[in-house]
């Protein structure tokens, strides 16, 4: 399987992915702990179904030091018990914002409201940046049949 086009040759994807990475830089450096940061990651993308994305992210979580068990347990995270209350929060936040069309209104106050109890403004500001960040990833590489499993970690940078 070959990706529609390649992202990384396109001229107009591969600039517009060098000002999205830039951001994703200015998440990675908030204060918002990094394993959060890849759960929120690996979940938007497992509900979009990006296949590219839940590979990378899941490879770069257990290279810094993630373990299996939470990474099995991403998807069902209501259900299992390895997650903080913040990771939760997280993880809520991070499901209503990629489920937006599916709810009329969006994000839900209470939804809101839990993950401000565990984040401070800046930290809410990274959270939604990496949000709407992931989504974007994913939707490119869906649209555009990315194949999964060749990554490895630390290919790009």
């Amino acid at each position: 399987m070959e990706a529609r086009l390649n992202l990384f040759e396109n001229p107009v994807l591969a600039k517009v992915f060098r000002h999205i990475n830039s951001a994703g830089k200015a998440v990675a450096d908030s204060a918002v702990p990094h394993f959060t940061l890849e759960l929120v990651k690996i979940r938007a993308s497992q509900i979009n179904g990006c296949g590219y994305c839940t590979d990378m992210h899941t490879k770069d979580a257990v290279a810094a030091g993630e373990t299996q068990q939470r990474l099995h347990l991403v998807a069902a995270w209501r259900e299992a018990k390895v997650f903080t209350e913040a990771e939760r929060a997280a993880l809520e936040l991070a499901e209503q914002g990629t489920r937006i069309a599916d709810a009329a209104g969006g994000v839900p106050d209470e939804v809101w409201e839990n993950a401000a109890k565990h984040y401070d403004e800046e930290q809410l500001g990274a959270l939604v940046a990496i949000i709407a960040l992931i989504n974007t990833y994913n939707r490119v590489n869906v649209i555009l049949q990315q194949p999964a499993g060749d990554y490895e970690p630390g290919m790009f940078g």
